[in-house]
């Protein structure tokens, strides 16, 4: 018998997300849990790839980026955020956000040292902090608007926390922290050595005429920020895991070191294809408007339902409170609303660390109309 080694981390499970996708699947059910769109992505991007391919470029890429990309993504941050990167030492090039994530938090969090964490959060947060030797410091958002008790977080703050990981606009809540947070932010790590990681993924999707506030345009919080975002959000391919990291040189340094050990390089022709299609411009920028009209037409089907919601105010999704219609457990709920009713949701519980039950669903409508409108009126009869 092989003696094998004990779970470096016993109590993670499959993700939620697979495990509601796959239900789904299995019966034949509306899948409004995962955040992937059930549209394609511009055809003339998926043609730029096409063309990379034929012209032969499926080699590695450079470990931290096209340099083509890299530039791109520089002229973007300094149109949208009035900062200019380095190219060369600030921006890292990554598969997707989550592995920026991984890179960020395991460049600089060693054992011994705290993580402040604001859930309900992402859930590869904490996981790659515990395997660091880190402990997540965990501060709830309040309720109902699930906004920062800057209080909260003064209070948890000690010698040994190494970061505080903020995410706007928010998963799963669709939160969006305004430029009052981040001043609060920078005025209580003034004189700290505590760094920031910024998941700013859905970054081109905040609603109602709000602006996204980035962590790039306030130079105190810039100079100890990871700030990551993803195309795959962006264009619509998620399934392509492109994102970037931006972080001053030597957070850059560090990250980087990590990064040429989880993936090395990201996909060339993605890459190269993403490069030239950012200069589509009209496509980031119409990005407001585009998920705004989905979020409406989604909240406008489930008005005659006996969910409560408040329309989300940046991603694309949307919490329902559903506690006027059943007391089970939002994981039960979600199941049974999978298997019984045909339309899968996210149970909010598996975003908090000891699974807390608000009675909250989250739903994705990244969808067509025809898919909402169906998913609606299945809801509706709740």
């Amino acid at each position: 018998m092989i003696n094998y080694p004990s779970s470096k981390l016993p109590d993670v499970g499959t993700s939620i997300f697979t495990v509601m996708s796959a239900l789904a699947n299995e019966h034949k059910a509306l899948n409004l849990s995962q955040g992937f769109p059930d549209f394609n992505c511009p055809e003339p991007l998926i043609n730029l790839v096409t063309k990379y391919m034929q012209e032969g470029f499926n080699q590695y890429a450079p470990m931290h980026g096209m340099p083509q990309l890299r530039h791109k993504i520089s002229l973007r941050i300094e149109k949208l955020y009035g900062y200019l990167p380095n190219p060369d030492t600030e921006i890292t090039v990554t598969s997707g956000a989550t592995e920026a994530l991984n890179a960020a938090i395991t460049a600089v969090v060693k054992p011994g040292d705290e993580v402040v964490v604001l859930e309900p959060c992402y859930d590869s947060y904490a996981p790659v902090i515990r395997l660091c030797g880190g402990s997540p410091i965990y501060v709830p958002l309040a309720l109902p608007d699930f906004s920062v008790d800057w209080d909260q977080v003064k209070k948890r703050l000690s010698p040994r926390t190494r970061m505080i990981i903020i995410n706007t606009p928010h998963n799963p809540t669709g939160a969006v922290m305004t430029r009052q947070d981040m001043d609060t932010l920078a005025n209580l790590l003034d004189g700290s050595d505590i760094l920031v990681l910024s998941d700013e993924v859905y970054e081109h999707m905040v609603f109602d005429g709000q602006q996204h506030y980035s962590a790039l345009q306030h130079p105190q919080l810039r100079v100890r920020s990871f700030v990551v975002s993803s195309f795959g959000k962006t264009y619509h391919t998620t399934g392509w895991k492109v994102g970037y990291t931006i972080a001053p040189p030597q957070l850059t340094n560090e990250l980087r070191k990590m990064h040429q050990f989880i993936t090395f390089c990201t996909a060339t022709p993605f890459q190269l294809a993403i490069a030239d299609f950012m200069d589509q411009e009209g496509h980031y920028l119409g990005l407001p408007d585009f998920y705004q009209a989905k979020r409406d037409f989604f909240v406008e089907q489930l008005q005659q339902s006996r969910f409560e919601l408040t329309p989300s105010a940046g991603t694309y999704f949307q919490l329902a409170k559903y506690s006027g219609i059943s007391n089970e457990y939002d994981l039960d709920f979600a199941k049974r609303l999978t298997t019984e009713t045909g339309v899968a949701a996210i149970p909010v519980s598996a975003f908090y660390h000891d699974k807390t039950d608000n009675k909250y669903l989250r739903f994705c409508f990244a969808k067509s109309e025809e898919t909402l409108k169906a998913a609606g009126e299945k809801l509706a009869k709740l």
